[in-house]
């Protein structure tokens, strides 16, 4: 057996001997490596609190079986020793010092990209199960700007603000990562058979549980820390007071990414998880992918350089303070002369007589019958 076929193996046995998280045999594997640490915990000669978590399945050794049954619907497991990790996003669950923030010991993936390529720009889009239209609208279009702009949406696949998600993501043909708590074989929620094989086609379907795995309620709590920890950002579209989107923000201000949540109807109960989030230090509000990318996105890349106008350009743009004072006291309707401009201005006449120039340059104004009138078609095209 190669090293390389050793160390799968033994990551594969590792990843179901315990429940994720893990945090002492994470632990344990880290300073043992793979190999020695499966071993060991195979025997059973390893600390208290790996024995604690390992106990119960430590003689269930399916790594092998579970390494085929991946192979069979065309996924793949994913180690840290592999290249195709994404080690960058990974090593704040360590440093984190939570150990329901344990980092994962392996990941089964589906789909033909490379994880490790998908979270260089990457935002993850979560929230509320029985969402309402509102709630798929605003997170079908964030996915679907957000994608376009060239970043992967990551979410859970479930129904409402999830499954929007993706599919704004894919309707823009941009990548995009389902995370599962349950095997990725499974289809779940089965109602999202056809997107999870969509997904499967063009992006990545991962969970760290093995193929077989079957859905949990404590695992979807669990699966939001890889969702969280995969995306530079969290963002929240709708949620109820106590829900796992809530779960997922707190993970990523833990893991220090930036919480995002998009304000609702103040009546709605959907929206309350998302003002409550909006009321704590460092959440930020959202309502477009604009805005989102704002937060994320790199410097000199994503974002504007400073100085540069946000939104429609103004005809203005450009001039100085005096020349858009004289451009207001202009009109598309009246020639006004020297004097009367003047006076709507405010300014000095020997500063408005300057001013005309400049806006003569611009394209902006017209001379006729001794005076100055506002150039219409210019105006048109600007915005407000």
């Amino acid at each position: 057996m190669t090293g390389s076929s050793a160390i799968r193996l033994a990551r594969a046995y590792l990843a179901a001997v315990a429940e994720p998280p893990a945090p002492a045999l994470a632990a344990f594997v880290e300073a043992l490596g793979p190999v020695d640490a499966a071993a060991q915990v195979r025997r059973g000669e390893v600390p208290e609190p790996v024995a604690t978590e390992t106990s119960a399945r430590r003689e269930w050794d399916r790594s092998a079986t579970d390494l085929r049954a991946a192979e069979k619907i065309g996924a793949r497991l994913l180690t840290p020793e592999d290249g195709d990790w994404p080690e960058g996003p990974f090593l704040s669950f360590a440093r984190s010092g939570h150990g329901h923030l344990a980092t994962p010991l392996a990941l089964w993936a589906r789909g033909p990209a490379r994880l490790v390529e998908l979270t260089e720009r990457s935002v993850a889009i979560v929230g509320a199960r029985a969402a309402t239209m509102y709630g798929k609208h605003v997170a079908n279009s964030i996915g679907f700007g957000v994608a376009e702009l060239g970043c992967t949406v990551v979410s859970g696949a479930a129904y409402g603000i999830d499954g929007a998600a993706h599919r704004g993501a894919l309707a823009a043909e941009g990548p995009t990562v389902a995370v599962l708590a349950c095997g990725v074989d499974r289809p779940y929620p089965s109602g999202h058979a056809r997107l999870l094989s969509h997904i499967a086609r063009t992006g990545l379907v991962v969970s760290e549980y093995p193929p077989g795995a079957v859905p949990a309620r404590h695992r979807f709590l669990v699966r939001n820390r890889i969702i969280a920890g995969l995306a530079a950002g969290t963002v929240v579209v709708e949620a109820g007071w106590r829900s796992g989107a809530r779960r997922t923000a707190s993970d990523a201000a833990l893991l220090g990414r930036q919480v995002m949540a998009v304000p609702g109807p103040v009546t709605s109960a959907l929206s309350v998880g998302c003002h409550r989030l909006l009321r704590e230090p460092g959440t930020v509000a959202v309502t477009c992918a604009e805005e989102v990318i704002e937060e994320v996105g790199r410097i000199g890349v994503d974002l504007a350089p400073v100085g540069r106008p946000v939104g429609p350009a103004r005809v203005t743009d450009g001039l100085s303070g005096t020349a858009s004072r004289v451009h207001e006291a202009l009109s598309d309707r009246i020639v006004r002369d020297v004097s009367r401009l003047s006076v709507e201005s405010g300014l000095p006449l020997e500063v408005v007589r300057a001013a005309l120039p400049e806006l003569a340059r611009a394209g902006l104004v017209d001379k006729a019958d001794g005076g100055w009138r506002r150039r219409v078609r210019h105006e048109a095209r600007g915005g407000t």
